[in-house]
């Protein structure tokens, strides 16, 4: 059991874990807008961090737009800033889709991960009750380090955060409007966040989520988010749902893990097909678990999270 934990763990501190708020990192450079950075965001439910706005060309406060929350925010932009010289690229991937008039007025939000303590926000709280107790008592000792963090980093982002920027930019604050997306661990705090905050989230994108909750085949974990999504997963109406994963490196474990998810999303109501779809599960062979393939397929579920309805 232990080595389970230990696995876990393992398999969920990489994505951007060595930056912390604190350092002294220049502005990400991008080829589409422009980046404005709001310094140690503090928060009365989390350790603060920055946080980075992309604006997109053109932008005016004249006009009003659409948010996309990411988590990783470290990650998501230029790949000269980001811990392994990786990036997702949003602005060129969105900036794309803006100039091609495929998607409306769009600014992203990307929230720093907290480091240390990453695997403690990211990983959903209420997954825990469905887990045996001796495991999640361990679990919650040695890979959330004594203290889950989700339910506090959820308020965070829709007490503190949300509210600053509607006041800060011109936004269009509906759910209708408000998206939140991530990969891996970020793939699973972005589903439970829609889930948890219907009323506040449209839409949820997770690449390469990480249902499989380690670095290994396993049913515990697995099963507690299926237990969770069951009772929890928000009604499909008003909502749109996008699962991916590749097939190399840590998404190679995913395949048993993600079908069952899309039947539970099915059973639930949500639509694949038609004019009313609001639901897209795909699989990219080759691809694996790196924000360079991230990167490569972003578009897909940025056009399916924020175009036109």
């Amino acid at each position: 059991m232990k080595r389970f934990i230990t696995l876990a763990l393992a398999a969920t501190l990489g994505l951007g874990a060595p930056a912390r708020a604190a350092d002294p990192l220049p502005l990400p450079a991008v080829e589409s807008g422009r980046i404005e950075r709001l310094e140690n965001f503090p928060s009365k439910f989390v350790d603060a961090r920055h946080v980075d706005v992309w604006l997109p060309e053109g932008y005016s406060p004249a006009r009003r737009y659409q948010v996309l929350y990411m988590h990783d925010g470290q990650m998501l932009f230029d790949p000269s800033t980001s811990w392994n010289r990786q990036a997702w690229k949003v602005d060129r991937a969105l900036g794309r889709l803006l100039q091609q008039g495929q998607v409306p007025d769009t600014l992203v939000v990307g929230i720093w991960n907290n480091g240390r303590y990453r695997h403690a926000e990211y990983f959903p709280q209420k997954f825990l009750p469905f887990m045996p107790a001796d495991l999640r008592e361990r679990y919650i000792r040695e890979a959330l380090q004594g203290k889950p963090l989700a339910d506090a980093y959820l308020r965070f982002l829709v007490e503190e955060l949300k509210p600053a920027i509607d006041q800060r930019y011109p936004t269009l604050p509906d759910a209708a409007h408000t998206f939140v997306m991530g990969s891996s661990m970020g793939g699973l705090i972005s589903v439970y966040a829609m889930n948890e905050y219907p009323q506040v989230f449209g839409g949820a994108a997770g690449l390469s989520t990480h249902w499989v909750g380690a670095h290994r085949p396993n049913a515990t974990l697995p099963l507690a988010a299926y237990r969770y999504l069951q009772g929890a997963l928000a009604a499909p109406e008003g909502h749109r749902l996008y699962q991916d994963h590749g097939t190399t490196e840590l998404d190679a474990l995913y395949a048993p893990y993600q079908p069952f998810v899309d039947e539970l999303v099915r059973e639930r109501g949500y639509r694949e097909q038609g004019a009313q779809a609001n639901f897209l599960s795909r699989v990219f062979p080759g691809s694996g678990h790196n924000e360079a393939a991230w990167a490569a397929r972003l578009e897909i579920p940025l056009l399916f999270l924020l175009g036109p309805r």
